[in-house]
């Protein structure tokens, strides 16, 4: 071969990265926005909460495809598995946290509210004693600040309560998670044989 047949010879490409690295990097990147805005939540849950856990959910899903065994392989299947899961479990628990909050049949751990309603009376009794003498001049008004102290008491109280028992929903999620990609890939790879038998 001669000087010349070497200058024009085609340089080969450079692999392209493989189809997981994005993908890890952006379950990397929505986990940690979804530790950030968990992390940056006090008080009550609202329900802009909600919608934080459906935008990550939907970033998740839309820019990131679930790991197969084809792109990793043995240990490297299972941690690329338990970041995908958790990040879909984590979203989904930011999402159901104002409405565990708020719906009882959504939350049915036993003897978890029966003290919020006690802490809503209470605050209702600080609100009163507070004015003291000049309670009885404004109905209206001493109506208006107990509902108020008394619905920020119940909130509270319900919302740490649901913040206590919101990682139990996150690591269910997250196990499904985990059981639908296994179950997929599974029947993927059953497949694949069976068609290049085909052809």
């Amino acid at each position: 071969m001669d000087d010349r047949s070497r200058r024009t010879a085609p340089v080969p490409a450079a692999p392209a990265p493989g189809p997981g690295v994005g993908g890890r990097a952006g379950v990397l990147g929505t986990a940690l926005a979804a530790v950030l805005a968990f992390s940056l939540s006090t008080g009550s849950w609202q329900w802009f909460s909600g919608y934080i856990g459906l935008t990550l959910l939907a970033v998740v899903l839309s820019s990131t495809h679930p790991p197969t065994r084809a792109a990793d392989a043995g240990a490297g299947f299972l941690r690329s598995l338990a970041a995908y899961a958790m990040v879909i479990g984590l979203a989904v628990a930011l999402t159901l946290a104002p409405a565990m909050q708020r719906w009882p049949w959504l939350f049915p751990m036993p003897h978890t509210r029966d003290e919020c309603p006690h802490l809503g009376d209470y605050a209702r009794w600080q609100a009163r004693a507070a004015l003291g003498d000049q309670a009885g001049h404004d109905g209206p008004a001493l109506a208006a600040a107990q509902a108020q102290q008394a619905g920020r008491a119940v909130a509270d109280c319900l919302a740490a309560t649901t913040t206590l028992w919101l990682p139990v929903y996150a690591l269910g999620a997250a196990l499904l998670t985990a059981a639908a990609v296994l179950l997929t890939d599974r029947t993927r790879t059953r497949r694949q044989p069976s068609a290049a038998a085909e052809n």
